[in-house]
């Protein structure tokens, strides 16, 4: 066969058989006779097409098509066992799920035996009104809660000073004291509820006061389950909201660490994210490889406290982003849990079973919704929230169709909880504890 096929009167790419040894690869002779039979004959009658309109991303220089993730990343036409490493083996690539390296998630039994938690992202105006929403979400069938605070209280602001002027409750709830926190969950149990906090800079103040409100209902501080942020190293990194500088953020990080692992022992005490990297314009390597360097900078600093990484490990837990690109989303989350298992049992040398595991919350890609067509929002984030599951989120939550345009309806929120629902419940997605075994290695 010829290396340069022609196409409208031009060469336009080598042969398929050159492409399958490229970056090593020794395919088989089944997969050489099939370029050769079956690719190459139907690439002359129907040469390949870039996916939407032609641009520099989805044409390379020679005019050909050329298919990428959403990260920028070269997709083969099709993956074999020649595109595994030489030294690939079952036990240490893959294994079974709930086993090391935890590749195909962190418990044996997936979703059959414990769901992933149905946590909605909600906050806004007074804690009276993000109160009733809370328990809108609770009625129609949400199992946890994640509280969105408005930007002056991010700050450390109180609503009525100055800077705070035209922000108090606009993209969060507005909490300025221990009563606003008693207000914001008034009526749901905080023992049996758990509550994740997306605070940071000063999350050791929001958090005392959400534990005195726990106290006050007479709730076990041994027994509430849930998670602050508590991430100052991605505010530098990408979202901006820091009040300190970083060695004072970072030592009172660890005083959480310690403090939790004393009194609160099943409430995370950091949720190491890389969502808001992501927002912010990364590819998913850089997502996961910032948030995974992020996690070992405060394992460093808390041992450099004198805290036992198996005291404070098993309460780490992680944030990742669910952007559009399915398989790339879920490739990454499968990485992620193996490279963390390595990192804490060999650069840190963890011995509890719980420290390696990596749990983490979701979250769809907000960035990705657009103000036009919003409807099409729904198909978007459905898509993303399966990627998800597949690669084995502990939490949920699904972006509402209108957030381009302004604060979630009741009937768009209902539909992000429903879609959660659907996957759950309707697809078999959940009844299945790998369904991407030997798809993604």
């Amino acid at each position: 066969m010829a290396n340069n096929r022609k196409s409208n009167g031009k060469a336009v790419s080598e042969s398929p058989v050159t492409d399958l040894f490229e970056a090593g690869r020794h395919p088989s002779e089944s997969e050489k006779q099939w370029a050769e039979k079956t690719l190459a004959p139907t690439l002359e009658k129907n040469p390949e097409r870039p996916i939407g309109a032609p641009t520099g991303v989805n044409i390379d220089e020679h005019g050909d098509a050329r298919f990428t993730t959403i990260s920028g990343l070269p997709i083969r036409r099709l993956y074999t066992q020649a595109d595994l490493p030489e030294d690939w083996s079952y036990d240490s690539y893959l294994n079974y799920p709930g086993q090391p390296p935890y590749t195909r998630g962190i418990h044996a039994s997936g979703y059959r035996g414990k769901m992933w938690t149905m946590r909605q992202f909600s906050g806004f105006a007074s804690p009276e009104e993000t109160n009733q929403r809370y328990k809108y979400l609770l009625t129609h069938g949400g199992q946890g809660l994640s509280v969105a605070f408005d930007l002056p209280t991010l700050m450390g602001y109180d609503s009525d000073h100055p800077f705070s002027e035209g922000e108090v409750g606009k993209c969060g709830v507005a909490i300025d004291s221990l009563e606003d926190m008693e207000i914001l969950f008034d009526g749901i149990d905080l023992e049996k509820t758990t509550v994740s906090m997306t605070i940071n800079s000063p999350a050791s103040i929001l958090w005392a006061m959400y534990l005195a409100v726990a106290e006050k209902q007479g709730a076990d501080w041994k027994k509430i389950s849930g998670t602050i942020q508590n991430d100052i190293l991605k505010e530098y990194i990408a979202q901006k909201e820091y009040i300190y500088p970083p060695a004072p953020s970072m030592r009172l990080v660890i005083d959480t660490f310690e403090f939790g692992s004393l009194f609160t022992p099943r409430f995370n005490t950091i949720s190491i994210s890389g969502y808001h990297i992501r927002e912010a314009g990364s590819t998913a390597l850089q997502e996961l490889a910032f948030t995974v360097y992020d996690g070992v900078e405060y394992v460093e600093w808390a041992r450099r406290r004198g805290l036992d990484v198996d005291e404070f490990g098993p309460r780490l837990s992680f944030f990742f982003n669910a952007h559009n690109d399915f398989f790339e989303e879920i490739a990454k989350y499968r990485a992620a849990r193996k490279i963390w298992y390595r990192l804490m049992k060999d650069r840190f040398g963890a011995k509890n079973q719980r420290t390696w595991l990596m749990r983490f919350h979701t979250q769809t890609a907000g960035v990705s919704l657009t103000a036009q067509q919003p409807l099409n929002n729904i198909a978007r984030v459905a898509i993303q929230a399966l990627a998800g599951v597949l690669g084995g989120t502990q939490s949920l939550h699904t972006d509402s169709y209108d957030e381009a345009l302004a604060l979630p309806t009741e009937e768009a929120v209902r539909i992000a909880l429903r879609t959660q629902q659907i996957i759950a419940y309707e697809s078999g997605v959940a009844q299945t504890v790998d369904p991407l075994a030997g798809c993604i290695l």
